[in-house]
């Protein structure tokens, strides 16, 4: 574990995350039990993933396929400076979309008319 990173919320609430290690020059200074405090809100770090996510979600949507549900999946870590951001995976990058389409309502053959009872042919 690379230890705690606190964000607050707008609210003030605090979330306390496990984070990953920076790689830059410069290095946070833990509490004595190895809590950071974040320099961000937690939903500011998250805004990143989330503008990646509405961007992906347009280029689903708007484009040619016309799916009924997209689902997408990011791997997402917290960094104390950094914020969020899309986690390598197995791949290069850790995502994951899931395009869904309903079958249509099956449309009823047309019924001819049957002539009506005594009418003249």
């Amino acid at each position: 574990m690379d230890g705690l990173v606190e964000f607050k919320t707008d609210d003030g609430a605090v979330v306390a995350v496990e984070a990953v290690e920076e790689v830059s020059g410069s290095r946070l200074v833990a509490r004595g039990d190895g809590t950071v405090q974040a320099a961000r809100t937690f939903e500011g770090a998250l805004d990143g993933v989330r503008a990646a996510a509405e961007s992906a979600l347009r280029v689903f949507r708007d484009g040619s396929l016309k799916p009924d549900g997209v689902e997408i999946e990011f791997g997402v870590k917290l960094a104390a400076e950094t914020g969020a951001f899309i986690a390598k995976g197995t791949a290069e990058g850790h995502l994951v979309v899931r395009l869904t389409w309903s079958p249509s309502a099956p449309s009823t053959p047309a019924v001819p008319s049957a002539p009506e009872a005594g009418a003249a042919s």
